[in-house]
C-alpha cells in the first residue's frame, strides 16, 4: 500500500543533493534540573558544520551549478550565513552576504567574526530593507545564486521533513520514546514547519513546538502552515498530506529582541554546558531548550530538545 511517506520517500531520491556529508544525529537523554529531556543532537549531523541549516543547504546547493557564485542575506550573527558560506566553500563555491545589525551577544559576535573571514564580501546594513536590497541588486548585476533566508523554501524544508522522518525511525528503534511536544528554535519557520509534516507523515501525534526567537512577523501560526503547505507541494504530496500535522508557538523565551539573551535561558545554557559540555547559543538553541524544561516534569510524557546549534567550530 502507498503511504504518505513512501510517496515522499520516492519523491526524495529524485532530488539532487549537494554532497555535505549529512547523516543521521544521535538521541541523547539528559537531565535538566531534575527533568529528564531527550535531545536530539542535530548539531551533529555533519562532520564540517552540522546543524537545521545543512538540513536545507544539501538540497539547496544540490540545484547549483559548480563554482558558482551565491548570494544570501542574514543578521549580523547569521548562523544561516556562516553555514552557506562554509559548505558553499567546500564546494568551491564563493558567497557574498547582506548583512543587517542586531542585537549582539558573545556567540554572535564569533559567528559575525567567522562570517567575515569566509565569505567574499559580508557588509552590513541598517535594515533588512537595505540588505535584502543589496542582495538583489547583486543578483541583477552578477547573476549569483539566490539561497534563501534562512534556507527557508519550499525546497530547503524537503531537508527537515527527512529529519523528522529519522527521529520516527529512531522511535521504532527503541531509541527514545515517542515525544509529545518536540521544541525547536524558531527563526523562519523552515524547521518547525518541516519537522510537524515530516511527523504527519510517520503518523507520529507528536506537536512540534516553535520557540520564538525573532521579531513578530513570521511568528504567527498562519506562516508556518503556509510552509507546511508549501513543502507539501514542493514533495508533490495532496494538499491533505499536512492536515494532520500539530504545530504549535511558544513566545515565552523570547526577550524582545532578535539576539539578545532571555536571563532564564542563558542561565539554564550554563548549567546545560557544565553538566553535559555542550554550548547553547543565546539566539536560538538556549531558548529551545529551556522552553522544554521548563515545560518538563519528572513525571510528565517525554519531550524533545531539537538541538540545531554546532558549537564545534568555536573550540
Amino acid at each position: 500500500m502507498t503511504t504518505l511517506r513512501s510517496q515522499f520517500e520516492r519523491a526524495l531520491a529524485g532530488r539532487r543533493r549537494a554532497p555535505i556529508g549529512v547523516r543521521p544525529s544521535p538521541v541523547e537523554r539528559w537531565v535538566i534540573d531534575g527533568v529528564t529531556v531527550w535531545v536530539k543532537r542535530d548539531d551533529l549531523n555533519t562532520d564540517r558544520l552540522g546543524g537545521n541549516k545543512a538540513r536545507a543547504l544539501q538540497f539547496l546547493l544540490g540545484e547549483v551549478p559548480a563554482g558558482a557564485n551565491l548570494v544570501t542575506v542574514g543578521g549580523e550573527g547569521s548562523t544561516h550565513v556562516l553555514a552557506t558560506a562554509t559548505h558553499g566553500a567546500a564546494l568551491g563555491m564563493a558567497t557574498t552576504a547582506h548583512r543587517w545589525r542586531h542585537e549582539m551577544n558573545p556567540v554572535a559576535h564569533r559567528v559575525s567574526a567567522a562570517i567575515s573571514a569566509r565569505c567574499t564580501a559580508a557588509p552590513i546594513a541598517a535594515s533588512p530593507a537595505m540588505a535584502l536590497m543589496g542582495a538583489a541588486w547583486r543578483r541583477a548585476r552578477h547573476g549569483d545564486h539566490w539561497i534563501p533566508f534562512g534556507g527557508t523554501s519550499p525546497l530547503g524544508m524537503l531537508g527537515h521533513v527527512e529529519a523528522a522522518l529519522e527521529l520516527a525511525d529512531q522511535v521504532a528503534a527503541g531509541q527514545l520514546p515517542p515525544p509529545a511536544r518536540i521544541y525547536v528554535a524558531h527563526g523562519t519557520g523552515g524547521t518547525a514547519a518541516g519537522l510537524a509534516l515530516g511527523l504527519a507523515l510517520a503518523e507520529l501525534p507528536t506537536t512540534v513546538v516553535a520557540v520564538r526567537c525573532g521579531p513578530s512577523f513570521g511568528h504567527e501560526g498562519w506562516w508556518l502552515a503556509r510552509l507546511i503547505r508549501r513543502a507539501s507541494q514542493a514533495a508533490g504530496l495532496p494538499a491533505s498530506a499536512g492536515r494532520a500535522a500539530h504545530v504549535a508557538i511558544d513566545h515565552q523565551a523570547y526577550a524582545g529582541a532578535y539576539g539578545r539573551p532571555q536571563p532564564d535561558a542563558a542561565a539554564l545554557a550554563a548549567r546545560v554546558h557544565a553538566d553535559h559540555g555542550v554550548l547553547l547559543d543565546d539566539t536560538y538553541a538556549a531558548k529551545a531548550c529551556y522552553a522544554a524544561a521548563r515545560a518538563g516534569t519528572p513525571d510528565g510524557p517525554p519531550l524533545l530538545f531539537w538541538h540545531t546549534f554546532d558549537a564545534r567550530w568555536m573550540t
